[in-house]
């Protein structure tokens, strides 16, 4: 989905494909067909934008073979489907029974991480639509924060500059700019977006930025204006923002908030759950820990890293983050200029849900995603921006 800024800019809104993971090419042909044409047939529309998740087999598959890639971009062409932006953060097994800390391997310290990436930025630049000329891929936050030393952090900078370099060669060669954004969450080593302006600022590329999760910077309790002001006052470069909401408890103490909040504690993916005092910032590494008895202080609210649908907040006594997103909305595409031109609503966890909430058909699933593709695209207009055919 395209829009009008007001400043005369795209816009571009696409929802991310890693809610329906495949690791093989086959697997993501099979996405298009099944997933992304029925969403779009949903929302009325003659095209539909949709940020692919690659996984490594499949990136492979596609940086090897020019034909491949040929016919991937023949089929969404067919399927009214288009791609400006990749996330690039999981590399591989995102769909396994369990996922937890796998999906901060391998990290920027780790060749293999340069390597993916370069491969997508490749990829990346052979998917853009004829007219667009700018793409995006998001990426983990250099890495998980145990066992990250002054050595991999040297590591993970220089990976990061030699990157910066390949994809000045790739405009070079294809006339695409392709920028990375560095996507923040709690428990890693940059998990705030103060946190990432120093590294962003020491690396003095402007083709690596940051990725702002609404999710997850609503679960570090950071305030959007606060967070985007920081941003631009230190030059860093926000490539995309991806719009995602958390879960929120205001009164954990409450033994029905905590009855309530365990019926989220799911074995697939890690959730961390962060309160702040007014001291400091507390958090575990996954929601069952907060829910252990001690773990965090429970005077304060609660936010938990679990991706919940944008248009459907959990029942009370929870709800969910949108304020945050809307907050955060405002101030990346509501001023004179957009901060970034690429928005990606990013809910991965449609069947991480309790089972009562979760989607029991392929039809259901199509349903939740059109409508919060539908509610992204009213807070757009309501800021002014023009949604385009």
């Amino acid at each position: 989905m395209r829009f009008r800024h007001p400043d005369g800019s795209v816009v571009h809104l696409a929802y991310c494909t890693n809610v329906h993971p495949a690791e093989t090419l086959d697997g993501v042909l099979a996405q298009l067909r099944d997933h992304c044409e029925p969403v779009r047939r949903r929302l009325g529309r003659d095209r539909l934008g949709i940020g692919l998740w690659l996984a490594r087999d499949a990136a492979r598959a596609l940086v090897t073979d020019p034909a491949a890639l040929r016919g991937l971009r023949t089929e969404l062409d067919r399927r009214g489907l288009e791609v400006v932006t990749l996330n690039g953060f999981p590399y591989e097994g995102f769909g396994a029974e369990e996922v937890k800390y796998r999906v901060y391997k391998p990290d920027w310290a780790d060749p293999e991480r340069l390597d993916h990436t370069t491969a997508l930025a490749r990829v990346l630049a052979q998917l853009l639509p004829d007219d667009v000329t700018e793409g995006s891929i998001s990426t983990l936050p250099l890495a998980w924060c145990t066992a990250y030393d002054d050595e991999r952090a040297a590591a993970a900078h220089a990976a990061l500059t030699a990157l910066g370099d390949r994809l000045d060669a790739l405009e070079e060669l294809t006339g695409r700019s392709i920028r990375i954004g560095l996507e923040p969450e709690p428990g890693c080593t940059v998990e705030t977006t103060r946190d990432a302006i120093a590294p962003l600022t020491a690396l003095d590329h402007d083709r690596i930025g940051i990725c702002v999760d609404t999710c997850h910077l609503a679960t570090s309790f950071e305030d959007p204006h606060t967070a985007l002001d920081a941003l631009t006052r230190a030059g860093i470069p926000v490539v995309k923002s991806q719009l995602s909401a958390a879960l929120h408890a205001e009164h954990p103490r409450l033994p029905e908030v905590r009855t309530a909040l365990a019926v989220f504690d799911e074995p697939r993916f890690l959730h961390q759950t962060r309160t702040r005092t007014s001291t400091a910032l507390h958090g575990t590494d996954d929601l069952g820990q907060a829910l252990a008895d001690g773990a965090l202080p429970t005077g304060t609210p609660w936010r938990a890293h679990f991706h919940v649908p944008l248009h459907a907040a959990p029942a009370a006594p929870l709800t969910s983050t949108l304020p945050v997103l809307h907050a955060a909305l405002t101030g990346l595409v509501g001023g004179p200029h957009p901060l970034t031109r690429h928005l990606e609503v990013e809910t991965y966890t449609w069947q991480a849900l309790p089972p009562e909430l979760r989607p029991r058909a392929r039809a259901q699933l199509a349903d939740g995603i059109a409508a919060e593709l539908t509610l992204a695209r009213d807070l757009l207009t309501d800021l002014g921006l023009k949604e385009l055919p």
